[in-house]
């Protein structure tokens, strides 16, 4: 059976779903792998690296996906409304994984189905232990916490630890982390590694002892609530209005003493909750920076800008695009093992073909379609 790996064309995608250290793995599970030409040219992983591994490289892409059994993708494939219509060069019943955005474009759902592909979706991987191996949120989250805080640093006007010289003492950065989740928890230890004081709020009480464990401060409102704000799946929950309300008159009060905030707080399938208002922007120091993560749902602080760095009330906003993109060569290969670890997940024993159990909680958790059908009960059409 034939992998293929397309280039990645969509904008601010430096990223690939395959490195030469996965051709050989896929090789040694008995496929075939053919990589797009230039497919890693932005993550600095050349075409001659892949030839050396195994792989072939083909440089049209319609002879690459014409006869590939598995596609494996980052982003989803373009269609012919958005200009190229990679979609519709898909063989009728091959296997497309990558992570495809469901929430945002349902509409290709149905296409997928038309088709006859069989498409997965790996966003939508469930937070179980056999599942850690694969879970793609938490790798490319953890490396946009990380270049998060590099980011602060590069627009911050000041250094981040306290430093005692014969001028003078330089006191330390704060920093106020929003949201104590993988990219969170990794903006933490980077910001603490930097010398910074660190803070941090989220809505799960399991998160307290999280924060702590890495050095820094738990601010969080209080309740009952907080008892139910993590779903069976281990992501945060919306909360009601009234705790929204305590909790931004504490973020108010916290942010105002703060030099760098990081948003991260994101809810799978709904727009980013607004953390930080224009007014808490106004209290910021002068030279403040804020990070938003978020931006492309919707971005956790006002006024922010998907791909744009916004200065306003004398604070500098940073909401760059795919921040894990941003860090492309790692991200890749964390990203491919994700995808290496699933598709060894349903290829038999024996290698080199498939052998996808249906009913594997997994397989079940993020396939969209299947048999011409959409068949993800959160996706498929009411009937």
């Amino acid at each position: 059976m034939k992998i293929a790996v397309p280039k990645e064309r969509r904008p601010y995608e430096r990223r690939v779903a395959i490195t030469p250290d996965m051709v050989k793995k896929y090789k040694a599970l008995g496929y075939d792998v053919a990589v797009e030409t230039g497919a890693g040219s932005e993550a600095s992983y050349p075409d001659e690296y892949y030839a050396a591994a195994g792989a072939s490289i083909v440089g049209d892409t319609a002879v690459l996906l014409r006869d590939a059994d598995i596609v494996l993708k980052v982003q989803r494939p373009m269609t012919e409304a958005e200009g190229r219509n990679e979609t519709g060069l898909l063989k009728h019943g091959a296997l497309l994984i990558g992570m495809l955005n469901p929430y945002g474009a349902r509409q290709d759902l149905q296409t997928y189905a038309r088709n006859d592909v069989t498409s997965m979706s790996m966003e939508l991987m469930p937070r179980i232990t056999r599942a850690q191996a694969m879970d793609v949120l938490s790798s490319q989250s953890n490396l946009a916490g990380y270049k998060s805080v590099l980011d602060a640093a590069e627009q911050f006007g000041r250094a981040f630890p306290m430093m005692m010289t014969a001028a003078g003492t330089v006191p330390p950065a704060r920093v106020f982390v929003m949201g104590a989740g993988v990219a969170g928890l990794q903006a933490i230890a980077t910001a603490r590694r930097l010398g910074a004081i660190v803070s941090a709020t989220d809505v799960r009480p399991v998160a307290r002892e999280q924060v702590e464990s890495l050095g820094a401060t738990f601010v969080m409102v209080d309740s009952d609530e907080t008892k139910q704000a993590e779903t069976a799946g281990g992501y945060a929950k919306e909360m009601s209005d009234d705790y929204k309300r305590r909790q931004a008159e504490l973020i108010a009060e916290t942010i105002k003493k703060q030099d760098i905030v990081i948003c991260t707080a994101l809810i799978p399938g709904r727009a980013a909750p607004q953390l930080v208002s224009e007014a808490m922007l106004k209290s910021m120091k002068p030279g403040s920076i804020v990070v938003d993560l978020a931006v492309e749902q919707g971005g956790n602080c006002a006024l922010s800008e998907a791909g744009k760095i916004v200065e306003a009330h004398h604070v500098k906003i940073i909401g760059h695009r795919n921040m894990a993109s941003r860090i492309a060569v790692d991200a890749s290969a964390l990203y491919a093992r994700n995808l290496l670890n699933f598709v060894t997940l349903i290829t038999a024993k024996t290698g080199g073909t498939l052998a996808v159990d249906w009913n594997d909680e997994i397989v079940k958790a993020v396939t969209l379609t299947h048999q011409g059908a959409v068949v993800h009960p959160q996706f498929a059409p009411l009937s």
